[in-house]
């Protein structure tokens, strides 16, 4: 078949993540089977207009919004026949049941819903939340494909039916450690993803600074990059709280790197205001580090609650820091969901979750 894939970014882009490792991980798979895909996409500064990556055929048009404006026009006048389009769902769609006559397919990593006033300011806010409630309207009758079953429930109060939807779960690309790493000697905790405000890191901060009350060599390390503004208001925060000696920011690393941190943590901490998936709590069970995490969409499917991590019941940096202090002391119960959470990684493979997605486009 000749797939189309509409996605804002690209996995070179660089303000890319997560949405955009588990895309490209399928659309490999795609070509492995046999299937010729090409992805349409935004341009960003000093990226070519083409290139193929992993036998994907990447076009980019336009930037994040004007991308949405490309998109019909490439698929009507590009001269492609395509077969099947992926709409990928990034608060806005491609609104392809007005142009695509053809099968398609709905991805969607989390319905938006009050990530709207995090990311962008009023009115803005405001429009893209009315917005998102005339879409999924227009998406009725369109298969839906998402991460996590919480999100197919939110789904279903938009009016998308449950029986037109499927979640896939993501794997780490990471390869799991054949044994239980050895940690810090210090008590260490990781954030690790976009250093944004919807990504609960304000929370985690203040979370770390309760930690430090009782853990009081406790180390906080922060991975990911963001706006460079953002990040010195939060580095004028925690001097406000006294604690900046114990936090290290790390910026944007490597693949290698991010792991090796991960490795040597005691815990990650997560507090997002909504996640797709979790990706990044995969990744960090595979290297032997459970996690503690808010208990909202996407977070809440990835961990276990007390079997490999923690799933708050109360989403309040108060008790975030309770949970990972008792959990850190309590040896025999930590080293349980040390091992539970490595098991549930390599449960998890790309092979499984592959041979989904090939079964729902053909």
């Amino acid at each position: 078949m000749n797939i189309l894939i509409l996605n804002w970014r690209d996995p070179k882009n660089p303000k890319s993540g997560g949405a955009e490792v588990v895309t490209m991980e399928h659309a490999k798979a795609w070509v492995k089977a046999g299937h010729d895909v090409t992805w349409l996409t935004s341009q960003f500064s000093k990226s070519k207009k083409q290139e193929i990556i992993n036998g994907v055929n990447i076009v980019r048009r336009g930037n994040f919004i004007t991308v949405y404006l490309y998109a019909p026009l490439f698929y009507l006048f590009s001269g492609n026949k395509f077969d099947v389009v992926i709409d990928e769902i990034h608060g806005l769609p491609f609104f392809t049941p007005i142009y695509v006559r053809i099968p398609k397919i709905a991805f969607i990593h989390e319905v938006a819903g009050e990530i709207w006033d995090y990311m962008l300011p009023y009115p803005i806010n405001k429009i893209g939340k009315f917005l998102e409630s005339f879409y999924f309207k227009l998406y009725k009758n369109t298969k839906f494909w998402t991460d996590a079953k919480s999100t197919i429930v939110e789904l279903d109060k938009y009016g998308i039916n449950k029986k037109n939807c499927i979640a896939i779960p993501c794997p780490a690309k990471s390869k799991p450690v054949s044994s239980l790493p050895v940690k810090e000697k210090k008590p260490t905790f990781i954030f690790v993803s976009r250093v944004v405000k919807m990504k609960g890191i304000e929370e985690v901060i203040k979370a770390f600074f309760n930690i430090l009350k009782t853990l009081k060599d406790g180390q906080l390390w922060i991975v990911g990059d963001g706006d460079k503004k953002y990040l010195e208001y939060l580095k004028t925060t925690m001097n406000t709280y006294t604690i900046s000696s114990k936090v290290k920011f790390f910026g944007k690393v490597t693949e290698e790197k991010k792991l090796e941190l991960m490795r040597k943590s005691h815990l990650l901490l997560h507090a997002s205001r909504k996640e797709g998936w979790g990706l990044v709590v995969i990744e960090a069970a595979s290297q032997g580090t459970p996690s503690v995490v808010y208990n909202v969409s996407g977070l809440r499917d990835s961990v276990k609650n007390g079997k490999t991590g923690v799933v708050l019941s109360e989403n309040t940096s108060v008790e975030m820091a309770r949970q990972a202090i008792r959990l850190f002391n309590s040896e025999e119960e930590y080293s349980r969901i040390q091992i539970n959470a490595l098991e549930w990684s390599k449960s998890l493979s790309w092979e499984k979750a592959t041979q989904q997605s090939l079964k729902l486009i053909e």
